[in-house]
C-alpha cells in the first residue's frame, strides 16, 4: 500500500525488513527510488502505480546493498540510475559467473524463494560528480558519501522538502559501517556522511530511511546525533545506551548481534586517523 508522506512523494513498506520504496510523481511518470525486496511487494507497488494512472519513468538506487538494486518486470523498463561508484560496484559483481549463488547467499533465509533475481543490480551509473537526476519532475539532488557502502548518495527532493536517506537515519537499525579495506576508514566516513546530511537538515520536513519509520523535521536532527553518538562510542571503545539495541523491538533483537560484530571489528582500529566528528 502506498502511503503519501508529503506532496507528490509516496512510500510503500516491505514487511520484513522494512525497506521503504518511494515514489516521486512526475509529469509524465514516476521516479520510483529503491523498489523493494520480495516478488510479490514489487507487483503490488506496480499495481498501486496503474491505479493511479502513472507508470515508472526512472529509477534509483541509494546505493549497491542487494535490498536496493532490485527490479521486477511489472514497473517496466525506465533507466535505473545510481552513482558512478554504485553501478561499477554492481558491474564488478554481476561479472562473476556466480554472482546469483553469492547474491542468493547473503539472502534472509524466508524470503530467499521469493526475491527475483533476474534484473537484480542493472545500473545506469550517471557520470561521476552528477547532482541531479536527469527525469522530467521534481528537482532532485543527489548527495553522494561514503558512508555505509561505496556510491551512497541520499536524495533531497527539494520542492518537496523530503530527504531520502538511504541506508541512514533509521528508528530500527544501527549505523553498519562498511567493510574495511586499504582505502577507507569506515568510521570517519560515516562521520563525513552525517556530516553532508546534517548540513541539508534546514531544508526538510521529512526523512525516509531506507528502513524504518517515516520522521517529519523535529526528529531529524535527533537521529542524525543518535547515529552520531552510536559511531563515535565505536571510535572511542566507549559504551553508550542506544535504544536500538537495548530496548529493540520484538522480532529485531538480532540487531545487537550487529552491534556485537561491529564493536569487535572496529575496536582495533579505532585510533586510526580520527577527525572530529
Amino acid at each position: 500500500m502506498l502511503t503519501q508522506v508529503a506532496e507528490g512523494v509516496l512510500v510503500h513498506q516491505s514487511e520484513l525488513l522494512r525497506n521503504n520504496a518511494v515514489v516521486v510523481q512526475g509529469r509524465a511518470g514516476v521516479l520510483l527510488i529503491d523498489p523493494g525486496i520480495r516478488g510479490d511487494e514489487m507487483v503490488c507497488l506496480a499495481n498501486d502505480l496503474r491505479e493511479l494512472g502513472r507508470s515508472v519513468v526512472a529509477g534509483f538506487s541509494t546505493h549497491p546493498d542487494w535490498d536496493h538494486v532490485l527490479w521486477h518486470p511489472e514497473l517496466g523498463d525506465a533507466p535505473r540510475y545510481g552513482t558512478a561508484r554504485c553501478a561499477a560496484a554492481m558491474r564488478d559483481l554481476l561479472a562473476n559467473a556466480d554472482w546469483k549463488a553469492r547474491v542468493s547467499a547473503g539472502l534472509p533465509p524466508e524470503i530467499a524463494e521469493e526475491t527475483p533475481l533476474d534484473l537484480f543490480g542493472l545500473i545506469t551509473g550517471l557520470p561521476a560528480g552528477t547532482t541531479r537526476i536527469p527525469w522530467d519532475g521534481p528537482q532532485v539532488r543527489i548527495i553522494e558519501h561514503p558512508a555505509h557502502s561505496p556510491g551512497h548518495a541520499a536524495l533531497l527532493i527539494e520542492e518537496r522538502r523530503v530527504l531520502v536517506a538511504g541506508d541512514m537515519l533509521s528508528d530500527v537499525f544501527i549505523p553498519m559501517l562498511d567493510d574495511v579495506n586499504s582505502t577507507n576508514n569506515p568510521i570517519e566516513d560515516y562521520l563525513v556522511g552525517l556530516r553532508l546530511l546534517e548540513a541539508v537538515a534546514g531544508d526538510v520536513d521529512v526523512v525516509i530511511p531506507g528502513h524504518g519509520s517515516v520522521g517529519r523535521a523535529d526528529q531529524l536532527s535527533a537521529r542524525i546525533e543518535q547515529d552520531r553518538a552510536y559511531v563515535h562510542a565505536l571510535r572511542d571503545r566507549e559504551v553508550r545506551d542506544d535504544p536500538r539495541i537495548s530496548s529493540a523491538e520484538p522480532g529485531w533483537e538480532w540487531v545487537s548481534d550487529i552491534h556485537e560484530g561491529q564493536r569487535l571489528r572496529f575496536a582495533p582500529a579505532s585510533g586510526r586517523d580520527e577527525t572530529p566528528g
